[in-house]
């Protein structure tokens, strides 16, 4: 099973990739399977507004995902590529404590396979801008950061994997934080997310990024195998062309060579397990 469980296109403010373009290039890959997570977060972008005229529903920040266009198109695709690849509708949910209610209200309306918890950004300030980092000391911001996503993960259970779950390395200018001050409260997060039945995601951006260690660190993937977690998803979290599909070989052997069994894909929220 070759499959690629973090994807953007179009419909992420990030990411031009049109999507039926890479549904295109995972074919010509020999994909079986792709999930679509474009961006929703709230907090520091925009829903668009469907009650004013189609010229104006745009605001002039960044924006969330179009639902509408992008469940429509979803669906067209879905059907015309019926047979030659399985398409599941997934989101990227940028999640924050105060953001909780909103990301509620989108899933009682929106039919999804797959959902990534991610934090990008936490009291709407952004990481890869260093706004969160700015004025707080290395101990401090990574010491925020993680309980961030523990006050989430008790609060909130309807997502499926926990997105690149160290995510606050990428963009650290002081370097690696020694996992040992955080092995505490990343214990205390696996153990919650594996008590709930939810998972975790490998992240293969790593490479492109030039960080030294995986995402999230073979630290935190020993451990939540140590704690019993099982469940486990890749993905490249594409972009462009040329990071579709990066890196999930060399993540299954390295996840096999861990002691992981499996890694899974996704069906109308249930995983589906998949020998490494």
């Amino acid at each position: 099973m070759f499959a690629d469980y973090h994807v953007h296109t179009e419909f992420s403010d990030d990411s031009a990739y049109p999507m039926e373009q890479v549904v295109k290039d995972a074919i010509a890959m020999k994909m079986d399977e792709i999930c679509f997570t474009d961006h929703v977060d709230y907090g520091i972008k925009e829903d668009w507004d469907y009650s004013r005229p189609a010229e104006c529903r745009r605001g002039k920040g960044p924006m969330n995902v179009d639902y509408p266009r992008y469940f429509a198109l979803l669906k067209e695709l879905q059907h015309k590529y019926d047979g030659q690849i399985t398409i599941r509708t997934g989101l990227e949910f940028g999640m924050q404590t105060h953001t909780i209610p909103q990301y509620q209200t989108l899933q009682e309306t929106c039919p999804l396979d797959f959902v990534i918890l991610s934090v990008h950004q936490v009291e709407d300030r952004e990481f890869w801008t260093q706004d969160f980092q700015r004025n707080r000391s290395q101990k401090e911001y990574n010491e925020r950061y993680y309980e961030e996503i523990l006050e989430l993960v008790k609060a909130y259970q309807d997502y499926s994997v926990l997105g690149h779950l160290d995510l606050i390395v990428r963009y650290d200018k002081n370097g690696v934080y020694p996992f040992e001050k955080i092995r505490e409260v990343v214990s205390e997060i696996l153990k919650i997310v594996i008590a709930d039945g939810k998972g975790i995601e490998f992240n293969t951006s790593f490479r492109r990024y030039g960080l030294q260690d995986t995402t999230p660190s073979v630290d935190i993937l020993k451990l939540y195998r140590e704690l019993g977690g099982e469940l486990i998803t890749i993905g490249s979290d594409s972009h462009a062309p040329a990071h579709l599909g990066a890196g999930i070989l060399e993540a299954k052997q390295l996840l096999k060579d861990l002691g992981f069994g499996y890694f899974c894909t996704y069906d109308n929220q249930k995983p589906l397990y998949h020998t490494l």
